[in-house]
């Protein structure tokens, strides 16, 4: 699958930061300040709701990919016409808390039929964080066979931390980094680090092999589009602060 270029770049770097507005999130006016807040903040991709009418929006916004999340494949269609760069399977944390839960073949059934309705466009698949690590390897590897681009880890909305500061933050992204530093060890795509993650743990996820990392709640439950900007900042210096386990392998 051919990547958009400097989006591939940026992976090959290590250097990716996406912002995700919410699988669930359909607020107009919501997504409008997440999408200017990523712009003017140096994100590196946009992920919103599979919505034609949002995708229209984000591309009369912004120059950055426009990547669309869903769990029904039949979605994915329309809002590629609209123009959509990319298509997500997932994330699948804002449907746990509602006792659904997404098993690794139900997430190949998923990828099967994504392909075979849209065979060119670059997908990305979330891996259930709800698998133990040794199945979400093998989950992994799977899905970079039926031509999955971009492999992407969850856990952070299950994760408890007991603790407040830092450490509280390095405990809620610990099922996630977990998940980063194993898949990445086993594929050869991309992975992507999501859920859970703050300017403490995006370096962690860099340094644990992921090639970028994904971050919501930290962005979109912020009410002032400063302040979002501010945090999409601070989240890419925390990523210019890594030493890329990529340059210093031998």
């Amino acid at each position: 699958m051919t990547m958009e270029q400097n989006l591939a770049r940026a992976f090959q770097r290590q250097e990716v930061l996406k912002v995700i507005s919410g699988l669930n999130n359909f607020d107009r006016a919501q997504v409008a300040k997440i999408i200017n807040a990523a712009t003017v903040g140096g994100a590196t991709f946009l992920d919103i709701a599979a919505d034609a009418e949002l995708v229209k929006m984000a591309k009369q916004r912004t120059q950055l990919p426009i990547c669309v999340s869903a769990v029904e494949p039949e979605a994915f269609v329309t809002c590629v016409k609209a123009g959509a760069d990319l298509i997500e399977i997932g994330n699948f944390d804002t449907f746990y808390a509602q006792g659904r839960r997404f098993e690794a073949e139900e997430v190949l059934a998923l990828t099967e039929q994504t392909r075979q309705l849209l065979p060119d466009v670059t997908l990305s698949v979330t891996v259930p964080h709800i698998l133990a690590l040794d199945e979400q390897v093998e989950l992994a590897s799977r899905l970079v066979a039926m031509g999955t681009d971009i492999i992407q880890t969850e856990g952070g909305t299950s994760s408890e931390p007991h603790h407040s500061g830092a450490i509280g933050l390095i405990e809620k992204a610990t099922p996630t980094l977990a998940a980063a530093a194993t898949i990445s060890e086993a594929v050869s795509v991309p992975v992507l680090c999501a859920s859970g993650l703050s300017q403490v743990t995006v370096p962690m996820a860099i340094a644990a092999g992921a090639s970028g990392v994904g971050v919501g709640s930290a962005i979109n439950q912020l009410d002032d589009e400063i302040a979002m900007i501010a945090t999409v900042r601070g989240l890419v210096e925390a990523l210019n602060t890594v030493q890329r386990r990529s340059l210093v392998r031998p």
